[in-house]
């Protein structure tokens, strides 16, 4: 999967000439948190979150008046708050790195660029979350078997034959390291089998079961 099959193609973007109070009240507008900043060209030149614009927001303690206020307000540029040193990414960038380079860099959304430096779409992480959703099957109803497996060839072929011949139809698998490196965890969500059935057929082929519901 890649970026590009998860991506939002029409990001909200804006000028970095437009006063932060501005582009406060576009990202509330629009529900975001995150705006490329693009010049007229289209091309990318930085990025403001929101955080960004309410620290340069005044404080709500503040004796100004609103006029003061607007005044103020209205001489402060995006591109005086935003981040001009932007990580970016592109399309056809794995779904699985982007992920990686937010959680490494500690931040919530990469902007897509082309070649030119345009932007073409940003991807956020809540899209990254309704995929991790997708994958573990958590929108579909099913038995939920959490596994240890021995780390031997065949093992899974094993596993997924027993619940095919079970009657089972596996509607999302997951596996993560294990306790050493013997072994691995698997998570399987499988439909049309009883969870009583399904721990049978399983619990042969596997060093053990760690969970089982429905789900």
């Amino acid at each position: 999967m890649l970026v590009k099959d998860r991506m939002s193609r029409r990001p909200i973007v804006c000028s970095p000439d437009l006063p932060v109070g501005e582009a406060l009240d576009q990202m509330k507008r629009e529900h975001i948190r995150r705006m490329p900043i693009v010049d007229k060209h289209g091309h990318l030149v930085g990025i403001v979150s929101e955080k960004d614009l309410l620290h340069a927001s005044p404080s709500p303690a503040t004796s100004l008046s609103v006029w003061e206020i607007t005044y103020l307000m209205s001489k402060i540029k995006v591109s005086d708050v935003m981040t001009k040193k932007v990580i970016t990414i592109t399309e056809d960038t794995p779904l699985e790195d982007a992920a990686r380079i937010m959680v490494d860099n500690k931040i919530g959304g990469l902007p897509v660029v082309n070649a030119d430096n345009a932007v073409i779409g940003i991807i956020t992480e809540t899209d990254i979350f309704k995929t991790f959703l997708e994958v573990l099957g958590a929108r579909k109803k099913g038995v939920r078997v959490t596994t240890l497996v021995a780390d031997e060839k065949g093992q899974f072929a094993k596993i997924t034959r027993a619940i095919a011949d079970a009657g089972g139809n596996i509607i999302a698998m997951v596996d993560l390291p294990g306790a050493d490196s013997t072994n691995y965890e698997v998570m399987f969500k499988v439909i049309d089998v009883p969870k009583d059935k399904l721990i049978e057929v399983i619990k042969a082929h596997v060093i053990s079961i760690k969970d089982a519901r429905e789900a």
